[in-house]
């Protein structure tokens, strides 16, 4: 047979990825403490990359009217400020109270178990091994995570010699016993519980007792007629019971004395800082950060020693070269990075005016991802990529960036999410709390106000504001 042979032509459209698109999109996810790190590691990696000690000269800031805003091109590239050097960020004494944090020698949360369990209680090395796996599988909230059968069995795994559950079962009871009250509960119920059961004996307190031990599903679910049937109390008997069980802590691991900060708080750094001047209408915006301004080692700049070097001379150069090339990336990509997220900064305070002027998140415009891509020019995935995780540090407070973007409720209406949300916590707030509103009636005083929302939006708003459903948040 034989074989035929033909030429084609066909055309193709493809997207390929540039590398500094990747590597963009990498660090503009990175938060303050995230790229410091970075940087860091490229020039402790790159030996052709160094630090320029800053100067003395006053830092080049990013100042506009409300007016300039209105007309800046941000898409501009002329339009972005120089970013380079520490001095280049606000040396502002607030910026630094917020960014820099100092390590404390307090304890944690196991620690502090384990020095108040030997302390008071006679234990074995064995025991000492029980309590450490116990403590162990307790949560920040000071909940119990693991059975006590499986914790038995990883000792046996780990440690390699056998426990009985009785010996498992009285170091935890001892642990049960220690402050605050609640710590190594089982669940929300155990916990109230064992609050419960060191309160003195009154007869308010044994009520609520018996209604967590024995009518908890009835009180979770504020079902107060039949919780009242079935105690057979007084109204007034049965609401000072319920005020007790309100009062108790269903955290009691936050209750821990000399609890390590860390172990509590999750420290928040601002990617970016914002001043106003109210007699200018001047804002100024900067990035936060300890980003010192790079350059090429001295020693890296060297030219080809041409065709006449040596095999060592040409393998030296190649190199220098690489290393070079890698530096002058990392530079460029700084500056990308700083270009990028100050173009996305200026868009956003242009949006929001007014809620950065007065800090009222009833003031918060709808926004979008496609407004700020608009102002700016970049793509919408670089947009979101650059606000995921970051924060702004603005006179009224720290705010993250997510809390800016939000969608009208619906495409006829320019009133934004915040405002809403805001008039319906008030109109909850305000309500007769012996015989709260549906959403159906939310909906219906939502209207009244000249909100014409529906109200699977209302329930959604309800519950983004942590408000329960009505019969939930029914009080006696």
């Amino acid at each position: 047979m034989g074989e035929n042979l033909r030429l084609e032509q066909q055309l193709a459209l493809q997207q390929r990825l540039n590398p500094q698109n990747v590597a963009l999109g990498r660090v503009l996810e990175m938060s303050v403490p995230e790229f410091e790190d970075e940087v860091r590691r490229e020039l402790d990696d790159n030996p052709a990359l160094e630090t320029v000690e800053p100067t003395a000269e006053e830092p080049e800031e990013y100042g506009e009217s409300a007016e300039q805003m209105q007309m800046a091109d941000y898409a501009d590239a002329d339009d972005t400020p120089t970013y380079f050097g520490a001095s280049n960020y606000s040396a502002d004494e607030r910026h630094d109270e917020v960014a820099s944090y100092t390590a404390d020698e307090d304890e944690s949360m196991g620690e502090i178990l384990m020095r108040r369990l030997t302390a008071e209680n006679e234990l074995d090395e064995d025991d000492m091994r029980i309590a450490s796996h116990i403590i162990g599988n307790i949560d920040d909230n000071g909940y119990l995570t693991r059975p006590l059968r499986d914790i038995a069995d990883d000792i046996a795994i780990s440690e390699g010699f056998y426990v009985d559950d009785a010996d498992v079962r009285r170091v935890f009871d001892d642990i049960r016993k220690l402050d605050p009250a609640g710590i190594c509960a089982v669940d929300l119920r155990d916990c109230l519980l064992l609050q419960l059961e060191r309160m003195p004996q009154t007869v308010e307190s044994i009520t609520a007792r018996e209604i967590v031990a024995h009518h908890f599903d009835l009180f979770s679910k504020r079902h107060f007629d039949r919780l009242q049937a079935q105690l057979d109390i007084p109204r007034p008997a049965l609401a000072d019971a319920i005020d007790i069980i309100q009062g108790l802590n269903p955290k009691p691991a936050s209750a821990l004395e000399g609890l390590r900060t860390s172990d509590r708080v999750q420290h928040v750094v601002p990617d970016f800082v914002l001043d106003y001047d109210a007699a200018t209408d001047t804002f100024t915006v900067g990035l936060q950060g300890n980003i010192p301004e790079l350059a090429i080692e001295s020693s890296f700049r060297a030219d080809d020693p041409g065709e006449s070097a040596t095999p060592r001379q040409k393998q030296a150069h190649a190199f220098i070269r690489d290393k070079r090339n890698a530096a002058t990336a990392f530079i460029k990509l700084v500056e990308l990075r700083a270009r990028t997220l100050m173009m996305i900064a200026r868009a956003i305070v242009k949006l929001q005016h007014d809620f950065f002027v007065s800090g009222d998140k009833a003031d918060i415009k709808p926004m979008i991802l496609r407004d700020v891509s608009t102002l700016t020019g970049l793509d919408i995935s670089v947009i979101s990529r650059a606000t995921s995780g970051k924060y702004i540090l603005t006179p009224h407070g720290m705010y993250p960036l997510k809390l800016l973007f939000n969608e009208r409720p619906d495409a006829d209406n320019d009133v934004s999410a915040h405002q809403i949300l805001k008039v319906l916590d008030d109109i909850i707030s305000s309500e007769d709390k012996h015989s709260p509103l549906s959403d159906q009636a939310l909906t219906e005083a939502l209207m009244a106000r000249g909100y014409d929302i529906a109200r699977r939006t209302v329930a959604k708003y309800r519950e983004r504001l942590g408000h329960p459903v009505a019969r939930l948040r029914k009080e006696l």
